[in-house]
């Protein structure tokens, strides 16, 4: 089993109707709550990129969050990728 409190990045673009209905600051509340640093960005193809650090085990409640259909606006689909936490990060911020 993996251990959950292994630091983490995980990178996960949302696809969907996720700009201008309040789901950048959604993520950054959800991120905080964990204890995660990061930053939600919105894309020019109209996806937004989540890129959060912290213990394995709180980046996939992040994840399942995203995915749980209670974020504002429509998300159709969220693609992740895990990795090596790059420790850039302070805090949860909205770009």
């Amino acid at each position: 089993m993996e251990d959950l409190e292994e630091s983490v990045r995980l990178t996960a673009w949302v696809r969907g109707r996720v700009q201008g209905v309040g789901f950048r600051w959604w993520t950054r509340s959800r991120a905080l709550e964990l204890g995660l640093s990061g930053a939600a960005t919105n894309l020019a193809d109209g996806r937004v990129e989540v890129v959060a650090e912290g213990p394995l085990g709180d980046c996939a409640r992040l994840l399942e969050h995203l995915r749980s259909g209670r974020a504002p606006g429509h998300v159709d689909s969220v693609v992740e990728r895990w990795s090596s936490p790059g420790g850039t990060f302070t805090g949860f911020v909205e770009r």
